[in-house]
């Protein structure tokens, strides 16, 4: 799958722009090519069919140089770089000197993606692909409008990734007000992850309301009968128990042979680092085994969620009960900012994280005694 021609920013936008608006990321990373072709694929298929539509898809590639280059970044992770500070310094025109050979990539991106219309429905798809085997599936911030486009994929659903990462780029979006979700197609070789990103595209034209009702020529079945042989049975959702992070000098390798969504054992063996041996902490199943020489997650560990919680957090939510959970013992409500939580670990009770967790509050960071709680980093929104 290498890309041989001149790469462009705007891969191709077609369709009326008074509608809602569909932006689709290939190729954040540049060893990850397979949304780029999935996304040209798409929009050889509107103009040779003349397809119409009732919205507006844009399809951009995340990073040029490096997936010119067939590496993953040059100078910085240009899916992890995308903290308050980096993004108030973009919008301002000021440089990033950490990351001088990734600056403009960035610089151009953002620009595209603050320029379109905030009056319309906005929605954006971010297409990856993973070192190890894998299924595809979909990773989204947990809000009821993230989890209806997710969903829409027909993919495994993983709640709580997104919460795990600092600096990605649908974490500005999100604050930003965009429907947000990004699809991981399967191993970055595989050629059915091209497959698997087209049908993630047109499946998400159709849940975006770009795709005109009724016509016949687009291949909606097709895509979704294709993500649902690729789920193999699996459950369609899971949440992130664990993020087994990694630097350069803790020299992590994965052992061979994993994939994503096998089972693992507690303090089953999962690779080596400098100190030796890497146990599961806990029984789960795996997610993004790292077999690649760059990263800073060496795998995560996840469940599956029963039904019956999904169920519960939707009705929670349409009845406004997350304005309620401060009157749980041991959380409070942060007085600087609305959506973030405090919550004392030596008081809390009645499984008060699992219970935050259900409604949407997942991000998670320690403070002494007290866990600082919230939905999503609102810091980062220009409305704020």
């Amino acid at each position: 799958m290498p890309v041989l021609e001149p790469i462009p920013r705007i891969l191709g936008a077609q369709g009326p722009t008074s509608g809602p608006l569909l932006v689709v990321l290939a190729s954040v990373h540049g060893n990850e090519p397979a949304g780029y072709h999935a996304a040209r694929r798409v929009l050889a298929r509107l103009a040779q069919d003349e397809i119409p539509l009732s919205g507006r898809l844009l399809c951009l590639v995340g990073n040029r140089a490096a997936l010119a280059a067939g590496v993953r970044y040059r100078d910085a992770d240009l899916n992890r770089l995308w903290t308050p500070a980096v993004v108030a310094r973009l919008r301002r025109g000021g440089s990033l000197a950490a990351a001088p050979a990734d600056e403009e990539e960035a610089r151009e991106l953002l620009a595209i993606l603050d320029a379109q219309p905030r009056t319309a429905r906005r929605t954006v798809l971010d297409l990856h692909t993973t070192s190890g085997a894998s299924l595809p599936f979909a990773v989204l911030a947990d809000s009821l409008p993230n989890r209806r486009l997710a969903r829409a994929l027909e993919v495994p659903v993983i709640l709580g990734l997104e919460e795990q990462l600092d600096g990605t780029l649908l974490s500005v979006l999100e604050a930003d007000g965009w429907i947000t979700s990004g699809c991981e197609g399967g191993r970055h070789e595989d050629p059915a992850s091209i497959d698997h990103c087209e049908a993630a595209i047109w499946l998400a034209m159709e849940a975006a309301g770009v795709l005109e009702a009724d016509v016949g020529r687009v291949p909606l079945e097709a895509a979704r009968a294709r993500l649902r042989a690729a789920r193999r049975g699996v459950p369609r959702v899971f949440e992130v128990r664990y993020r087994h992070a990694i630097s350069p000098a803790d020299r992590f390798l994965m052992n061979p042979g994993w994939a994503s969504f096998r089972t693992v054992a507690a303090n089953q063996a999962l690779g080596v680092d400098r100190d030796g041996p890497v146990l599961a902490p806990e029984q789960g199943r795996l997610l993004m085994p790292l077999y690649q020489p760059t990263g800073s997650d060496g795998f995560f560990l996840m469940r599956p969620v029963p039904r019956a919680w999904l169920v519960l957090a939707w009705a929670l939510r349409r009845l406004g009960v997350p304005r309620l959970v401060p009157l749980l013992p041991g959380v409070r409500r942060d007085p600087a900012r609305d959506d973030v939580l405090l919550v004392d670990r030596r008081t809390a009770r009645f499984r008060a994280l699992d219970i935050l967790h259900l409604l949407g509050f997942r991000r998670e960071r320690a403070e002494g005694d007290l866990l600082v709680v919230s939905r999503r980093p609102a810091e980062l929104s220009r409305t704020g």
